[in-house]
């Protein structure tokens, strides 16, 4: 968040103005703040300020970067349990855009509570699923190693990495996981058994 600046306030606008409302007052402020009205003598501050008012629109009228600015604002501005609040606010509404197949939106929200605490091993395994799901295998690959790495025994979290490496064709690292899977959680025995024949059989065709 650059030098702290707050947007909202900066433009005038409430924290759940609308996308029209945010523009329409930027415009309004705009015309007032153009460099071109200002004296000689204060031309480089009414081009800061300019710049600054440039910046909060842009930023404002993106939901991504809204969303991350607004997470930046709280956890900034708030105590550490305000800040692990708004990561469990962000964390379910990821999970409830998971269940809704919008894919992108749920990584988006992962992503943010990932960026704030790297140890949420929920966040980074929903952000694995979210990410290969919605195309992005390289995302999706750093979030599930992330999230073994915190938990190496969880059967379940074993089993997801599987079909990770597998869709991102790393087929050692797959075969691997499904064993850990088969350790931990008897209860992906099935699952994990059938998958990692289907992997040595892929492995046996690439030799």
């Amino acid at each position: 968040m650059p030098r702290d600046i707050d947007y909202y306030g900066l433009l005038g606008v409430a924290r759940d103005a609308t996308e029209a409302e945010i523009r329409e007052r930027f415009r309004a402020l705009a015309r007032e703040a153009h460099p071109d009205r200002a004296p000689a003598a204060r031309k480089a501050e009414a081009e800061a300020k300019f710049q600054d008012l440039t910046e909060a629109v842009n930023v404002l009228t993106s939901p991504d970067r809204r969303r991350a600015y607004d997470f930046d604002l709280a956890a900034s501005r708030g105590s550490a349990e305000n800040a692990d609040a708004v990561a469990q606010n962000y964390l379910s509404q990821g999970i409830a855009a998971f269940k809704e197949r919008k894919y992108t939106d749920a990584a988006g929200n992962f992503q943010l509570v990932v960026g704030r605490n790297p140890r949420d091993v929920k966040a980074q395994h929903y952000l694995g699923l979210a990410s290969a799901r919605a195309g992005d295998v390289r995302t999706a690959v750093k979030a599930i190693e992330a999230a073994l790495a915190i938990e190496p025994h969880n059967g379940s979290l074993q089993k997801d990495a599987g079909a990770i490496f597998r869709q991102a064709g790393l087929l050692l690292k797959a075969e691997k996981a499904y064993q850990e899977a088969l350790r931990w959680d008897p209860a992906a025995a099935g699952e994990a058994r059938k998958a990692l024949e289907e992997i040595r059989v892929q492995r046996a065709g690439r030799g």
